[in-house]
């Protein structure tokens, strides 16, 4: 199976390039499923049910979120039944899933949804709802490849992370930081691992934001509500290529306007 992971999508240059070259992409490198962070999809927090349908028209089969999950409050609305899930690790008893098994022509696979714990809200342990997600798609069947969304600010949890689930799922995908990394690989246990695959919308702002606006809160240290940048969009992420519940290769891509 061949995934194509998108970055966090942010606001209208986010969701201006996946509608403009996602089919490109996937035709290019012969992708099976895709699958895309948007948290921040609508006005650079949290997803709109408008957007979510702009996403999926556009070619995205799944959607993960993350601290920004209920930023818009339209997800209540669909959360339930759209391929949509949130983090797993979020308290018991709220909206959406934190997993989903979907069937694909080229087999099942199984997306799991988590939260990092360092500098971002209080959640349950990551580690162990990782665990809990795994029992339970074990106990449902199990799948043909596992893949795992961590939404994470450090790179010390992500990493160690990688090495938890190493074996155990097909690949660890880190999001929330919009900076891609270059460290992907492939884990001894056959699991693909990336930091963060970046950010999909436009680099003149400073991670999404207007630049002037993030300067102003760093320079004079008052608060100040940041508004979604404008501008040529790029699209980051990464391209898994999986044999089993292996994963045999990984390649960061960064498509640009």
């Amino acid at each position: 199976m061949r995934i194509l992971f998108i970055g966090d999508i942010f606001g209208v240059p986010g969701r201006r390039i996946v509608e403009n070259r996602i089919d490109e992409i996937k035709q290019k490198n012969n992708i099976d499923f895709c699958i895309a962070n948007a948290e921040n999809a609508s006005h650079g927090r949290g997803m709109s049910m408008s957007a979510a349908d702009t996403l999926y028209g556009a070619g995205v089969d799944f959607i993960t979120m993350g601290n920004h999950t209920w930023g818009n409050g339209e997800i209540f609305d669909f959360i339930e039944y759209y391929p949509v899930i949130r983090p797993a690790n979020y308290a018991e008893g709220l909206p959406g899933r934190g997993y989903e098994i979907v069937e694909t022509v080229s087999g099942k696979i199984a997306v799991i949804n988590l939260l990092g714990r360092v500098s971002m809200d209080p959640c349950e342990n990551p580690f162990q709802s990782a665990d809990r997600c795994l029992k339970e798609i074990e106990e449902k069947g199990g799948a043909d490849v596992i893949f795992v969304d961590f939404h994470a600010e450090a790179t010390s949890e992500k990493i160690a992370m990688s090495y938890y689930l190493d074996g155990k799922v097909t690949a660890v995908v880190g999001t929330h930081t919009h900076v891609q990394t270059a460290d992907e690989c492939i884990l001894q246990g056959g699991t693909a691992y990336i930091t963060d695959a970046g950010m999909t919308g436009t680099r003149a702002g400073v991670i999404g934001m207007k630049r002037a606006q993030v300067l102003e809160k760093f320079v004079t240290g008052m608060p100040k509500r940041f508004e979604p940048a404008e501008g040529k969009a790029v699209m980051s992420g990464v391209i898994i290529e999986t044999d089993g519940m292996n994963a045999v290769s990984i390649e960061r891509i960064n498509v640009y306007e």
